[in-house]
């Protein structure tokens, strides 16, 4: 079964960027669904960006036209890049793989 070990998390100031990595311990590129999920402090964890195989991509409203989810199956990598970041992005930020494979989760903390 495929691990996924996520880095690229830190403390950022409000506007700036971060880039999220995701390593997948095999192959993805038979891997149909892939996605970024993020869960603040009391609240449940939420959908941020998926990407399938065919590369179609989605995002949760909040994030639309900041963040940028990609893959590299050659790497066998997903990546988020996140620009324009604000405080309420805050949150551990989860790499996911169907069928329900979920890395240990990086922390993104934006605060000036």
């Amino acid at each position: 079964q495929v691990q996924l070990v996520e880095s690229g998390g830190g403390l950022v100031q409000p506007g700036g960027s971060l880039r999220l990595s995701c390593v997948a311990s095999g192959s993805i590129s038979s891997i149909n669904f892939m996605g970024w999920f993020r869960q603040a402090p009391g609240t449940g964890r939420e959908l941020v960006a998926s990407i399938t195989s065919r590369g179609i991509t989605n995002y949760v409203d909040s994030v639309k036209g900041r963040f940028t989810i990609s893959r590299d199956t050659a790497k066998n990598m997903v990546y988020l890049q996140m620009n324009s970041l604000k405080p309420e992005d805050t949150a551990v930020y989860y790499c996911y793989s169907t069928p329900g494979i979920w890395g240990q989760g990086t922390q993104v903390t934006v605060s000036s």
